[in-house]
């Protein structure tokens, strides 16, 4: 019985409200909003990133010290349009990808006060 009682005032309280009519526009707010933080905190920071390595990877020159994103620690030989020309080690060179760049470490110029 007090089950029951409960379940009709229950019943008559759960009628569906009208709703307010919504404009579309305020739905998307929130998901426009995850959007542009999303944006600025993620994507444009790595947009700078990837332009500012790619600018130093074209500025390479025979002579510079790199790191592959392989891990492989070389000298750059020759730079052409699309890939290096690394040396590694004494008499062995490679030809990598512009893209296999993973840091360069700088240029080893030599000073005549050795």
């Amino acid at each position: 019985m007090i089950l029951g009682g409960f379940m009709t005032l229950f019943l008559q309280g759960a009628q569906p409200q009208p709703r307010p009519g919504g404009n579309l526009v305020t739905a998307l707010i929130p998901f426009i909003l995850v959007f542009v933080i999303f944006y600025l905190l993620i994507i444009m920071p790595t947009r700078k990133k990837q332009k500012k390595h790619q600018q130093v990877v074209d500025q390479l020159k025979p002579g510079d010290k790199i790191i592959t994103s392989g891990g492989i620690f070389g000298t750059v030989m020759a730079v052409q349009r699309d890939r290096i020309e690394l040396k590694i080690a004494a008499n062995v060179k490679i030809d990598i990808t512009k893209s296999a760049v993973g840091v360069v470490l700088g240029t080893s110029e030599k000073t005549g006060s050795e």
